[in-house]
């Protein structure tokens, strides 16, 4: 099942996305500019071979919960999401403050 809504932070609004999977969750919340996701990201992936797209995102690992994602702190980040103000420890939710 996949659902998804819209997640109101700060007087911004964001979209949450859940997809439920056998024993697991994807969890992602976006902006236009960016997004955070759970373990499921792979920011090696999106640094090395996608550079290009100078994508904006962020991964925190452990989460289950789209609450436990806005904060949790992120494990790891792009390049692209380091030159916008987001750091590896960042709390998810302060992380999408700089994706806005």
């Amino acid at each position: 099942m996949i659902e998804m809504s819209p997640l109101q932070l700060n007087g911004h609004t964001f979209l949450s996305i859940t997809v439920r999977l056998p024993k697991t969750n994807l969890l992602v919340i976006t902006s236009e500019k960016g997004y955070i996701m759970c373990g499921a990201l792979d920011v090696a992936l999106l640094n090395e071979k996608l550079k290009d797209r100078k994508v904006i995102a962020g991964r925190a690992v452990g989460v289950k919960t789209i609450d436990e994602l806005l904060h949790a702190p992120l494990e790891s980040v792009t390049c692209e999401a380091q030159n916008r103000g987001i750091f590896k420890g960042m709390a998810g939710s302060e992380a999408l403050m700089k994706m806005i």
